[in-house]
């Protein structure tokens, strides 16, 4: 967790100095690479590696310079994937969200896990985290609760009710566990802010927000053709161009080593100047 801790830290600088760099200047990015293949989506962690996602159901892994370092082939073995977490590049999580299923894969791709969240009376979940300890963080749609759960999927740890907290309740699709704060993001009504022992810290409407990232204290996304960022003690967000319309692509993540976009088969990274 030491090892990890470091590279969270030092990501959250470098995304801060982007942040910077934006500020400075209009033509931030340089094309670097492009990587053609059957590519149906993808993801970046904090370490510059690349995870594909096939039409065939492959998640292949590529190093920040683009050669394969590892390759899973049974993405299906459940059904659809429904979200890939890589927040933690030695513990990657595969959700399936059909079978409430979490497969945890370490950093050559090997099953190391399987959590199955209906053996705890879980049956439906849209966002799954890693938690700053190990273990995972889980929205319950039905009881309305976070939760988290340990490696064997036993519920370690919940909230309250959200029903006794909000009148429209929240229905989260990421969850980011940060500097000692547990964010849930829900695109129509924003980003729920709570502490470790469940209570209620900040609700920030920052809607319709994409490829949303919670690092340190900041909040980063894409919205509206704009780099979109907010750091907790800020008066306001900053917004700032993007070298493409958002509208070109279908998916687009930035971190410290660059931009990716994804359009038609074609991975294109973009590095900083």
């Amino acid at each position: 967790m030491k090892r990890i801790s470091s590279y969270i830290i030092s990501f959250f600088f470098s995304l801060t100095a982007v942040t910077i760099s934006f500020a400075q200047s209009d033509s931030t990015f340089k094309f670097y690479k492009s990587i053609k293949s059957d590519i149906t989506d993808f993801t970046v962690d904090n370490l510059g590696n690349i995870y594909l996602i096939s039409t065939g159901s492959q998640l292949k892994k590529l190093n920040n310079n683009g050669d394969s370092a590892g390759v899973f082939n049974d993405v299906k073995m459940y059904g659809k994937l429904y979200s890939i977490d890589v927040t933690n590049p030695l513990k990657i999580l595969l959700y399936y969200k059909a079978f409430a299923t979490i497969v945890v894969l370490d950093r050559f791709l090997n099953i190391q896990n399987t959590i199955d969240l209906r053996k705890q009376g879980i049956f439906s979940v849209k966002a799954v985290g890693q938690s700053f300890d190990n273990n995972l963080w889980v929205f319950d749609e039905q009881e309305a609760k976070l939760k988290k759960i340990g490696e064997d999927g036993k519920v370690l740890n919940e909230t309250v009710d959200f029903r006794l907290l909000f009148d429209a309740i929240p229905s989260p699709t990421q969850i980011f566990d940060q500097d000692r704060f547990v964010y849930l993001y829900d695109s129509s009504k924003g980003m729920f802010v709570f502490d470790y022992y469940g209570s209620l810290k900040n609700n920030f409407h920052f809607t319709g927000l994409k490829n949303v990232q919670v690092i340190g204290k900041t909040i980063f996304g894409i919205k509206d053709n704009q780099f979109f960022s907010f750091t907790m003690g800020d008066v306001q967000e900053k917004l700032f161009p993007l070298p493409m319309k958002e509208a070109e692509v279908q998916k687009m993540l930035i971190n410290p080593s660059g931009l990716f976009t994804l359009n038609n088969n074609e991975l294109r990274i973009y590095r900083f100047r």
